[in-house]
């Protein structure tokens, strides 16, 4: 679906010679396939498609002389839709999209930022290795490594995150760094759950893991009783081995009742291990459709590389995890959607191997839930969800912030509980002190001495 949205047209900007042969501006024949997101429309000024740090460098210094805002994008399927903006740059990182095996028999890969997770899986299927990184192919590598990734293997593996090994950045200044456990320590537990306010990420050093073929199950569920069933398949994934992970959508069928979507994974290919572990999950309530197959883990996850248009009209989003799904919060989710507050409801599981990490070991420090939830509606019903949202906002403990639209001191101190948050401050007075990084959930600076 198309949005009917107007942004007010770009103003011209002056670009050097370098950075005008990267500019795509309004007008160009290939300004239309790159100036909006998957749910925003943009109009900026320009869409520089750099090809290395130090184009990334020349950009960061002309959009601060211009005085014209910045938006950094790797894939531009972010559901924040932040990687647009009307009237300044787009940083687009789409050139820089190699994937490296450094190391097979150790699973070290080196995974440019302009990279899709769809291309990285399929890049490492040859060699049996895999990263859990979210549920869809076309999401750019670097905005989900600076904030978590939640994939259909999490609760196995962990969250991309937790399997980086370096970063490589260009910092606000244009200086080029790599940073790991042994170099800026600072900086690299900062980039695992905060980035996107600390530079801009070009290239991560992950270790992939062993992984064959999956059994996957789509499943549709009549989920007219929606907190009972929320309640039956909270439980049941909570319960299920590590080598499961599901993940859940509700809405209203063609009938206007509550139906549930889930895409379970099984991590494997043992048909009877499989059945055992996933029975309880399929279980959940009444099914509808079905279908399981077994597949190449990177065929979960195709890549279309094709162009954004605001496709998607669900640009208000509310997000929270859950350690687990009670009945009153159940409730309350299922009020969200039963009320008609938001046509769409998801739930991620995590836990599992996400749980293994401790909560002081990067910026991501959500170590104890089992659930990641999100609420999406269209702009007209911003305040009718968020009135909603409040009867579920008392069963939350923390905030994913991929899934987040709205800003504010509390989504930060959710994003960032307690001393997290006042690190985070410290570095950013430390590492961005002009905030020039500030178009992505934008982290206050720290009042330091001098």
């Amino acid at each position: 679906m198309r949005t009917t949205d107007n942004p007010p047209p770009a103003p011209l900007i002056s670009l050097p010679d370098s950075l005008a042969a990267l500019a795509t501006r309004p007008g160009d024949s290939d300004y239309e396939n790159v100036r909006h997101t998957y749910t925003r429309t943009g109009s900026p000024a320009a869409v520089l498609r750099v090809r290395t740090p130090h184009d990334i460098a020349a950009a960061l210094a002309q959009a601060r002389t211009a005085r014209v805002p910045l938006t950094v994008r790797s894939g531009g399927h972010g559901i924040s839709g932040r990687s647009t903006n009307d009237g300044g740059i787009v940083v687009d990182l789409s050139g820089l999209n190699a994937v490296q095996v450094l190391d097979a028999r150790s699973g070290l890969v080196r995974v440019s930022a302009g990279a899709r997770w769809g291309d990285v899986a399929a890049s490492l299927a040859p060699y049996g290795l895999a990263l859990s990184s979210g549920d869809t192919g076309d999401v750019g590598v670097g905005g989900l490594a600076t904030a978590g990734g939640l994939g259909l293997m999490s609760r196995l593996h962990g969250l991309t995150v937790d399997h980086m090994r370096a970063a490589e950045l260009v910092l606000a200044d244009g200086s080029r760094v790599r940073t790991d456990a042994d170099h800026d320590p600072d900086l690299f537990w900062a980039v695992r759950g905060a980035g996107a306010n600390f530079g801009v990420a070009t290239a991560f050093e992950f270790q992939a893991m062993p992984m064959g073929d999956v059994i996957a199950a789509v499943t549709v569920f009549d989920a007219a009783d929606t907190a009972a069933f929320l309640t039956r398949w909270g439980a049941a994934v909570t319960a299920a081995p590590r080598t499961v992970t599901s993940f859940l959508t509700l809405m209203r069928g063609p009938d206007g009742k509550p139906v549930a979507q889930t895409m379970t994974v099984h991590a494997g290919t043992d048909t009877e291990m499989a059945l055992e572990a996933l029975t309880p999950v399929l279980s959940a309530g009444p099914v509808l459709q079905r279908q399981a197959f077994v597949t190449p883990y990177h065929r979960l996850v195709p890549t279309a590389h094709a162009a954004h248009y605001a496709q998607q009209p669900l640009t208000v989003s509310r997000s929270g995890l859950l350690e687990h799904i009670t009945e009153p919060a159940a409730a309350a989710i299922a009020s969200v959607l039963v009320a008609g507050k938001a046509p769409m409801v998801q739930l991620r599981s995590v836990g599992g191997a996400v749980n293994d990490t401790p909560a002081t070991a990067m910026a991501y420090a959500h170590r104890t839930q089992n659930f990641s939830l999100m609420a999406a509606t269209v702009p007209a019903r911003r305040d009718a969800l968020d009135q909603q949202w409040e009867r579920v906002y008392p069963h939350l403990k923390g905030l994913y912030l991929s899934f987040e639209t709205g800003t504010g001191r509390r989504q930060l101190q959710d994003a960032f509980p307690g001393a997290v948050l006042d690190r985070l401050m410290v570095l950013k007075s430390r590492y961005d002190p002009d905030h020039v990084f500030d178009n992505n959930f934008a982290l206050p600076s720290a009042d330091l001495p001098g």
